[in-house]
């Protein structure tokens, strides 16, 4: 199984909500012995924790794709697992999804356009703005300083629902993981 976390490379962009899959991937990377998989072709940082992959793209958001395609060709992996930003759920949703549209977001578009809609997502909800703050200026913001307490949790238990998709039916950990939103404690 290819297990991808969607971000932007570069510090600029390492506490940013867009960049919450690569936050995930290397939560993982922290609980796992793991081999570094050195290939340039492939875009990405590319780990090898047992007999899964996991990717952290390296081609910016909107080229995500490319990424994907050629470690999912390389290695003929059949199963891929998305771990993405979600405008449309509040903060700290986590919820599961099996193909679908890419609903605006450009690295699931351009995942879509390089390995089709048929692979697993894990959506991590970061809520859409509400002030007139633009979209793209607030997916490339760092988390407030409400939203910070709740980030570690939040992160810890997408990893334990990605630790799970690893060994059980991909309908029965949305059913026990999904989370429909935080409470904020003001």
């Amino acid at each position: 199984m290819l297990i991808v976390g969607l971000g932007n490379p570069g510090q600029q962009y390492h506490n940013t909500r867009h960049n919450v899959g690569f936050m995930v991937i290397d939560e993982l990377l922290k609980r796992h012995s793991h081999t570094q998989i050195k290939k340039t072709d492939f875009q990405g940082e590319l780990f090898k924790v047992n007999s899964h992959y996991l990717l952290k793209p390296t081609t910016f958001m909107n080229l995500s794709g490319k990424s994907i395609a050629a470690v999912k060709k390389f290695y003929k992996i059949e199963d891929v697992v998305v771990i993405h930003d979600d405008l449309d759920l509040p903060f700290g949703a986590l919820r599961f999804k099996r193909g679908g549209g890419h609903g605006g977001h450009n690295g699931l578009k351009s995942t879509d356009e390089s390995i089709s809609k048929e692979y697993m997502r894990v959506r991590m909800g970061i809520a859409k703005p509400t002030d007139n703050t633009k979209i793209v200026d607030w997916v490339l913001k760092e988390f407030s300083e409400t939203e910070k307490p709740y980030l570690s949790k939040w992160i810890d238990s997408t990893c334990n629902a990605v630790e799970k998709i690893l060994t059980q039916n991909f309908d029965d950990v949305s059913s026990q993981c999904s989370v429909k939103k935080i409470t904020i404690a003001i």
